[in-house]
Parts: structure tokens; sequence; C-alpha cells
């Protein structure tokens, strides 16, 4: 199996990221390196942090968002493959294992990402009663080189939408993202996160990514033309 390290951007995230990190130690198969960027918390993610059974890196930037705080601990692995997750989510056993099998199975596939559950924070038992596609960063894992291919993702106003934008561009320029049918991941609902509910400054993001999008495809057509 192969070599893999984690990023976890967080933000003011010290009452989540402890169970968060457990999952990780929990895994199957370990990783090599779990960083954590703390994007410009006022709380004391040090403190939360300390005393988890991994080989963790904390790493420090002023609040710049989800995306950046990603590039930064990309940045920081050279590792054959980057799993990412985001600071209040849960990672199940098995989830590592299953997309490194996946992987090593279809090298052509560049990512693997998998299905996950919603639960409510503080309520482990509350499930959704179904699961969806988590096409999302705390299901991802990606080999190192294609996560430089594709480049840096941007952080949209609102501070929503960097995912949907970042996979955009490595569909469009050919890579192959896989879903596995497997819920492998949990994503927590909490008031005040970054994914919790409608908001029309937040919501913002998901039209700069639209419009980028549209932009790409109009330069694609007019350079093939």
């Amino acid at each position: 199996m192969g070599r893999y390290g984690v990023v976890i951007p967080a933000y003011n995230a010290s009452a989540t990221i402890a169970e968060t990190l457990r999952s990780v130690a929990a895994q199957t198969l370990p990783p090599e390196l779990v960083v954590v960027v703390d994007d410009g918390s006022s709380d004391d993610l040090a403190a939360a942090v300390s005393g988890i059974d991994l080989p963790l890196r904390l790493l420090r930037q002023d609040n710049t968002g989800p995306g950046s705080a990603t590039n930064r601990g990309i940045a920081a692995l050279s590792t054959p493959f980057i799993a990412t997750l985001d600071a209040d989510d849960l990672w199940l056993p098995g989830k590592i294992a299953a997309q490194l099998a996946h992987l090593e199975r279809f090298p052509a596939t560049s990512g693997v990402f998998t299905h996950m559950r919603s639960f409510r924070d503080g309520e482990p038992d509350a499930m959704a009663p179904t699961a969806v596609a988590g096409w999302v960063r705390s299901t991802m894992l990606i080999r190192q080189e294609v996560a430089q291919s594709i480049g840096a993702m941007v952080d949209p106003p609102g501070g929503r939408g960097e995912m949907i934008d970042w996979i955009s561009r490595a569909r469009e320029a050919g890579f192959v993202l896989d879903m596995l049918d497997e819920t492998l991941a949990l994503r927590r609902i909490r008031p005040g996160s970054l994914s919790y509910g409608r908001d029309t400054a937040r919501d913002r993001g998901y039209l700069e990514v639209a419009r980028l999008a549209m932009l790409r495809r109009a330069q694609s057509k007019a350079g093939s033309s």
C-alpha cells in the first residue's frame, strides 16, 4: 500500500479537531504525517491537538481561507498520496485502505472520493437517513503529482466553493476522479461552520466558481476554433 499524508485546514476548530484527529489515528493504515494548518484561529488550537498519537505538524498562517490553508498543507507533504479532511469531520477506520486499494487497482485514476453521512454536532447517533456522494475535501485521496498539476485551490468570496472549483479544474484537465460506493466519512453539521445552511454572503463563492467555469469553457472553445 502507498504512503500518504493528511492535510487538515483548521479555523477556530479546537472543540472538534481532537475527535477528527482520533478518527485519523484509527485508520487501519496509519499516515506518514498529518499537517494541521491553523488558518488564523483565535482559539487555542495547539492545546487541542496535543496528546494525539499521530505524527503531527502544526503550521500557522493569517486567516486567508480553507483553500489557502489546504495549499499550505499540501506543500508541506512529500508523500505519494495526499488525503484531506475538514477539522470537524470524521473518517471511518477503513477509509484510506479502501481508497489506496482502489488507486492500486486502477492506476489511471487520479483521485478517489467516498460516500458520506451527516450527523448533528453533539449527537453522533443522529445520522442522516441516507449517504450522499462526498465530492468534498473530507473524502478525498489524491496522487501527489496530480494535486501539483491541478494547481492551488482558490478561495472565492464568502469562503465557500473552493473544492467545487478545484475538482472542476481537475476534470477539465482530463484527470479521472472516482467515487467509491462505500460510506467511509462522516460530516458534522454545526451552526457557524462554513458548510452550515444557506448564507447569502457565503454563497457568493458558488456564483464566482460558476462564472470562472464558464470563462474557462469559453476560452477553451475559442482556442480550439
